[in-house]
């Protein structure tokens, strides 16, 4: 299956998740986590981990051939299913344009939104510095993602289309999940969830 770069999830999405994976460099295991929120109060309604040792060398941009297992095994522990799913990771805005956020919506064939705190390929102008300003993201003549604004004056971080979703629909769901902090209140859940599992382990 390809990505699906349009809106194609239920009218009314009711549960959102997050996922995040988290290691230690002194150490070959990994920590996955994926957090359900019910969308109208973003509270916890489901959650799991999993840690698995590393198959996989940690080579920049080949992140999904190192951290999918982990976060699939997570997502198969959920009682509840998400109707769509936030990546800490890129999706479209990737060397390749198939980020762990595009693999983990295929795989599901979950909507899915590459959200990611730092830029790994392509070029943006700064955007304006009031909340939800954002700039074309684009590498090699095609726009494949957003610089988008969460916060007034803080960083941006950069939504991509990961599967079954648009962009505009990425970027709206973005803001609307981070009313208050730069990242979205899923991806903050899940990645205070994989920082307790590796404390914990």
């Amino acid at each position: 299956m390809r990505v699906v770069a349009r809106d194609a999830f239920p009218r009314r999405v009711r549960f959102v998740a997050g996922a995040d994976v988290s290691f230690d460099r002194t150490s070959p295991m990994l920590f996955a986590a994926v957090v359900v929120l019910d969308v109208r109060t973003l509270e916890v309604v489901d959650s799991a981990t999993a840690h698995a040792p590393a198959r996989f060398p940690y080579v920049p941009g080949y992140l999904a051939f190192r951290e999918l297992p982990p976060v699939l095994a997570a997502f198969a522990k959920l009682r509840v299913t998400p109707d769509l799913v936030v990546c800490d990771a890129h999706g479209r805005a990737h060397p390749r344009r198939f980020g762990l956020a595009s693999f983990l919506g295929v795989a599901l064939d979950l909507p899915a939104i590459g959200c990611a705190k730092s830029l790994l390929v392509g070029e943006h102008a700064d955007p304006a510095r009031a909340r939800a300003a954002h700039a074309p993201l684009r590498d090699g003549g095609a726009t494949i993602g957003s610089a988008l604004r969460t916060r007034e004056g803080i960083a941006p971080v950069y939504v991509s289309v990961g599967h079954r979703i648009s962009l505009a629909t990425a970027r709206r769901w973005v803001l609307r999940l981070a009313p208050t902090h730069r990242l979205t209140a899923p991806i903050r859940a899940a990645h205070a969830a994989c920082n307790r599992a590796r404390r914990q382990h």
